[in-house]
């Protein structure tokens, strides 16, 4: 998922991230901060078992150990089931949320990176 994520912004600048098709719209810049929250969020809530820091909310820090502390992880964690806004769900579920959440928003991110690198200089 990531790197499809990544090869959808590769080679973008400043002007195609920050880009807005309408006042309706986000920017992919926008998104891709969206997509990251999303993750870390729910980084501190299935890995660590608590809320953000204040300092993780600052900083997003946890984002670039999640492979490793994942990596550690026991199948079996999987089935630990933790509270949420809409009851208890397992690990699995959280996760597949993250993932399905990116995807989601990697369509919108190609949908505008089409239009902003197809508008005139």
């Amino acid at each position: 998922v990531r790197f499809t994520t990544f090869s959808a912004v590769a080679g973008l600048g400043v002007n195609e991230l920050d880009y807005l098709h309408d006042s309706e719209s986000n920017c992919i810049g926008a998104l891709l901060s969206h997509i990251a929250a999303a993750e870390v969020g729910y980084q501190a809530a299935t890995l660590y078992g608590c809320g953000l820091s204040e300092e993780e909310r600052q900083e997003w820090g946890a984002a670039l150990d999640l492979l490793a502390e994942l990596g550690g992880r026991k199948d079996q964690w999987l089935e630990d089931r933790t509270s949420s806004s809409g009851g208890e769900v397992n690990n699995d579920f959280k996760w597949f949320h993250v993932f399905g959440h990116e995807i989601n928003h990697r369509g919108q991110i190609r949908w505008l990176r089409t239009r902003a690198t197809s508008r005139p200089s």
